[in-house]
């Protein structure tokens, strides 16, 4: 079963000699933003907020996530602040708001879920919010299609309190343990009957909330902080484990990446045109990419540099990821010098994503 308890003397301050390597969660103390700062709004379908971190927002009711220097002590600097834009005072069955973070296979096979030696997990967090009551969340794999619902009370509005949550492993399923989905941990904030179920059990399906959910969506512009999330093996949470400001961004870009434009000309990536109208392009990445991601940018806003000669971008495609190279074909639609050296020169930020 599962255990909420409100301990801060239990691993809710700052320890120097804590145990380092053991969190499975990148972000948790929410310094890294590639996206932006300020409030995103989550209205659909896998809205990215902070890095490591999207939210869903179905039935007419939305909010925004953004970066906030509201915190529970000086051990941290940042935390993620959501806010309610537009209730949903009647969720319907379908209806879903929620938020989370997805862990690769690789970084929590440790536990060893869908076998007979799968591990108790801790999950410990510092929460804020306007709105008291019962919360809920879950533990959830989508390839096993597992689910474990934990409940946690905000005992007084607008108060930082500190939580842990500790659950029994799951014996059952197919779980991912490579590079793909390996736990998803969601946050609810008042969904439907349709992914409402029973807490401190493993079950099948996907559900992150009960019946005693508190109606956060359905408060007008309630708010909710959170900071110093920590996922560890065994029944203890330890204390918050604080990586370095370049540490936590190259795991992130693992699966987010930003190239920014820059005022220098032709400082994005280097290649050659294979024929007048298609450039094979090589961007080297400081971190490899988790996969061969989706590239984020309007061809229209690239020149491509070539025998003295500047030529507008039509199209980009075929993005290959191969160590902490990232291959690319860039096309024009026409006035390439076949087998020349060219240099690309985006003029806006462009986006590598390999999320989960």
């Amino acid at each position: 079963m599962s255990r909420a308890r409100d301990l801060a003397d239990l691993g809710g301050s700052a320890d120097a000699g804590g145990l380092t390597g053991r969190s499975m969660l990148i972000n948790g103390a929410f310094q890294i933003w590639q996206r932006g700062t300020s409030a995103i709004t989550v209205s659909g379908d896998d809205d990215f907020t902070a890095d490591r971190f999207k939210g869903w927002a179905n039935g007419g009711g939305t909010f925004t996530v953004e970066q906030s220097t509201d915190v529970p002590n000086n051990e941290f600097e940042f935390s993620a602040k959501l806010t309610n834009t537009a209730t949903d005072s009647s969720v319907a069955a379908g209806d879903d708001y929620r938020w989370a973070t997805d862990i690769e296979g690789y970084n929590v096979s440790p536990l060893a879920y869908g076998s007979s030696d799968a591990k108790k997990a801790t999950l410990s967090f510092w929460v804020k919010s306007s709105l008291a009551g019962t919360y809920c969340g879950a533990f959830y794999s989508t390839t096993a299609s597992r689910h474990y619902i934990y409940e946690y009370t905000i005992s007084s509005a607008d108060t930082w309190e500190y939580k842990t949550i500790t659950i029994d492993g799951d014996t059952t399923g197919s779980w991912n343990r490579t590079n793909g989905n390996g736990l998803r941990i969601y946050w609810g904030f008042g969904s439907g009957s349709d992914v409402q179920g029973t807490a401190d059990a493993w079950a099948a399906g996907e559900k992150w909330e009960t019946t005693n959910q508190a109606a956060w969506i359905g408060s007008a512009s309630a708010t909710f902080f959170i900071t110093g999330i920590k996922l560890e093996i065994g029944q203890t949470a330890t204390p918050f484990e604080h990586r370095s400001y370049g540490d936590e961004l190259a795991l992130c870009q693992r699966y987010f990446a930003v190239l920014q434009d820059t005022t220098a000309a032709y400082a994005g990536g280097f290649g050659f045109c294979n024929s007048t109208t298609k450039t094979k392009v090589c961007f080297p990445l400081g971190v490899a990419l988790r996969a061969n991601p989706t590239v984020n940018v309007t061809a229209a806003t690239i020149d491509i540099r070539n025998n003295a000669t500047n030529t507008a971008a039509s199209s980009v495609s075929a993005a290959i990821a191969q160590g902490t190279n990232l291959y690319l074909d860039v096309n024009a639609a026409s006035g390439l010098a076949t087998n020349h050296a060219c240099a690309i020169d985006p003029k806006q930020n462009m986006t590598f994503d390999a999320e989960l």
